[in-house]
């Protein structure tokens, strides 16, 4: 993984001036990291903050002249609702022939609340190319809806988890109501992390992010914290 992400980050710097400090945290060498939790309407914001630089790390994003999210794609995992949308933009009449021939599906054993492994997990993902196949699913592979000026060719009715982009999310159980939290992914893709005193910069952001996060998380089965989300189906 530290392989990878000094790879990704070196790429990046061939573009895009990279901060010193937010390229040492995200290979994991700064060892003054917290976290700044912030609630923004339904959904808390995990923050990551450098005491010694007394900085929070925010976001900001530099579309169109970048859409390195889009050139270095490592996954596009599917809701149910992506399924449907998805289908109808690519001209397919039924869901289960859009699903045989413009995705992959990954399926493992989790554990059931009992601990026995008896739980199967199934994650949908759209093909970033048209022969993609299972053993390239997590690799770096541009987007073939993507254009030359940077659009999308399925905007609006792009997957959800772009829109999420660079967050990823969660949900728990908190006294039976479903809680949703969000974080960034540091992949070392994405020129658009700077260094702050307050996270003021970006309370617009979080604000949009929090609906986009929120109904996200509500059209989906489940999420994992780590990395993607993924949803549950029967085929």
């Amino acid at each position: 993984m530290r392989r990878e992400l000094e790879e990704s980050l070196d790429l990046l710097s061939k573009e895009w001036d990279v901060d010193p400090i937010i390229r040492n945290f995200i290979l994991g060498q700064c060892d003054d990291v917290s976290e700044f939790v912030v609630k923004v309407k339904d959904v808390i914001f995990h923050i990551p903050c450098l005491t010694k630089e007394d900085s929070y790390i925010l976001w900001k994003c530099y579309w169109p002249d970048c859409h390195n999210c889009c050139n270095r794609q490592g996954r596009l995992p599917l809701t149910s609702d992506d399924l449907i949308t998805i289908g109808k933009s690519l001209k397919y009449k039924q869901t289960s022939t859009f699903i045989k021939n413009e995705t992959n599906i990954a399926t493992w054993q989790e554990n059931g609340p009992s601990g026995n492994t008896n739980t199967i997990m199934t994650m949908i993902n759209l093909k970033r190319k048209k022969d993609e196949t299972v053993a390239e699913d997590g690799t770096h592979i541009p987007c073939r809806f993507l254009d030359e000026k940077g659009y999308c060719g399925l905007h609006p009715g792009r997957p959800g988890v772009c829109y999420l982009y660079p967050f990823s999310s969660w949900l728990e159980n908190e006294n039976g109501k479903a809680r949703v939290h969000a974080t960034f992914q540091f992949t070392g893709d994405c020129p658009g992390f700077y260094l702050a005193k307050s996270i003021d910069p970006m309370k617009n952001v979080l604000l949009d992010y929090s609906k986009i996060i929120y109904d996200y998380n509500m059209s989906s089965n489940r999420t994992v914290r780590e990395n993607f989300g993924f949803v549950t189906m029967n085929i």
